[in-house]
């Protein structure tokens, strides 16, 4: 690991086990002795907060560049307070979800995925890797419908994670590994491990 961290993403439309996956990775780099860092976005800031609630709320009502102003807002304060102290301490950071979901999910309500991707990288460091996890939006949905207690958001119609997905099948970039979220968590976690390992120069 380099002096100045490592940043790893993980990305994909919703029901794609990047949480769980998210995870189960830092457990392990933490076992093989690695300091990690696990965070989210939205973050649990003033900016989250709010993006959170709207996201469970009954409907969309802000436009798309507002709300693409909100989880700016939110990635700038995450990228100072979390994301950059932590790389500055050598740190592996494992974010579930970064700035590509702005791109896919607000890129998919009409706003210029390349114009989104230009202003997050302006103050936003780029991951060494981003795992994209790919899952047919048909499928993502049925295993959304099909978790007790969760409250469905308004980012996860078919369509629309229709349009997201073929937005995050566009991203292209040494640094971007696709891998199929259809094997089983284990088998999954295996290869997302394999490629972060072979990242960090240990494989």
């Amino acid at each position: 690991m380099t002096a100045t961290g490592v940043l790893l993403a993980l990305e994909g439309v919703d029901g794609s086990g990047k949480t769980t996956q998210a995870q189960f990775l830092a457990e392990a780099l933490k076992r093989r002795g690695f300091k990690v860092v696990l965070t989210r976005e939205p973050t649990a800031g003033p900016a989250g907060q709010r993006l959170r609630r709207y996201l469970a709320g009954p409907d969309r009502h802000l436009s798309p560049a507002e709300e693409l102003a909100l989880f700016i807002a939110d990635r700038r304060e995450h990228v100072a307070q979390v994301i950059n102290p932590a790389l500055a301490a050598g740190q592996v950071v494992i974010t579930d979800r970064y700035y590509y979901s702005s791109v896919a999910y607000q890129g998919a309500l009409g706003l210029e995925p390349a114009h989104i991707l230009e202003v997050n990288e302006g103050f936003a460091p780029r991951p060494r890797l981003v795992f994209i996890l790919t899952l047919p939006p048909a499928a993502a949905v049925a295993r959304l419908a099909g978790s007790p207690g969760r409250r469905r958001q308004v980012s996860e119609g078919r369509h629309y994670l229709e349009q997201v997905a073929a937005i995050y099948a566009s991203l292209t970039g040494p640094h971007i590994r696709r891998v199929d979220a259809a094997a089983s968590p284990e088998s999954l976690h295996a290869i997302l491990l394999a490629l972060t390992l072979k990242a960090l120069d240990l494989q």
